[in-house]
C-alpha cells in the first residue's frame, strides 16, 4: 500500500507568507500609537495567517491518494469530503502530463482514464513515472490473477459437471 499527497511544494507561497505576515507583525506590534491598532493590527495578523497558510495547509493535508494492490483510493474535499474507488481489475488507461516546473521537481499528474466523464486524476504527485509504472504492474497482475480465477472456476464447474453425470 502507498499513500500519496499532492507535492509540498505549493505549500512555498502559504510558508512564505506566513513568514512575512509574522515578521510585520512583530516589527509593528507596540510601536502604533493608539492600543486599538495594536489589537487590530493582531486580528488583521490572525485572519491572513487563517487565509494564507491555514487554509492551504489544510486543504493540501485533505488530498490523499492511496493505491493498494486491488484498488486506487482518492479522498479529497475539506468541507464535504469524497471518496473515490478504481478498481486496477477495471482496467483503465495512465498518462503522466507535466508542465517545466514539475519536471525539475519529479513530480506531475497522472491522469486516469477508466471510461468515465473526466479522467481521475492525482494531482501534482512526487515520482509521476514511478506511479505510472506501478499502476500498470497492478492493474497487469490484477488482470492475471482474475484470469487465473476464471480458469479455477470453470475447471471447478466442469469437473462438478462430470460427476453430476455419471
Amino acid at each position: 500500500m502507498a499513500g500519496l499527497r499532492p507535492h509540498a511544494r505549493v505549500l512555498f507561497w502559504p510558508s512564505l507568507a506566513l513568514l512575512a505576515i509574522v515578521g510585520a507583525t512583530a516589527y509593528f506590534f507596540g510601536s502604533l500609537p493608539e492600543p486599538w491598532q495594536n489589537t487590530a493590527l493582531l486580528v488583521a495578523a490572525v485572519v491572513l495567517v487563517l487565509l494564507l497558510w491555514l487554509l492551504p495547509l489544510a486543504s493540501w493535508l485533505n488530498n490523499r491518494y492511496t493505491i493498494t494492490t486491488r484498488r486506487i483510493i482518492f479522498r479529497h474535499g475539506f468541507f464535504v469530503r469524497t471518496r473515490q474507488e478504481l478498481l486496477h481489475s477495471r482496467g483503465y488507461d495512465v498518462t503522466v502530463r507535466k508542465n517545466w516546473l514539475q519536471s525539475i521537481a519529479h513530480s506531475g499528474d497522472v491522469l486516469i482514464n477508466a471510461g468515465l466523464e473526466q479522467p481521475l486524476v492525482l494531482k501534482d504527485v512526487p515520482n509521476a513515472d514511478l506511479v505510472q509504472q506501478v499502476l500498470h504492474d497492478l492493474m497487469e497482475s490484477s488482470r492475471t490473477l482474475m484470469g487465473s480465477r476464471r480458469q479455477e472456476q470453470a475447471a471447478s464447474t466442469g469437473e462438478t459437471t462430470r460427476w453430476g453425470s455419471r
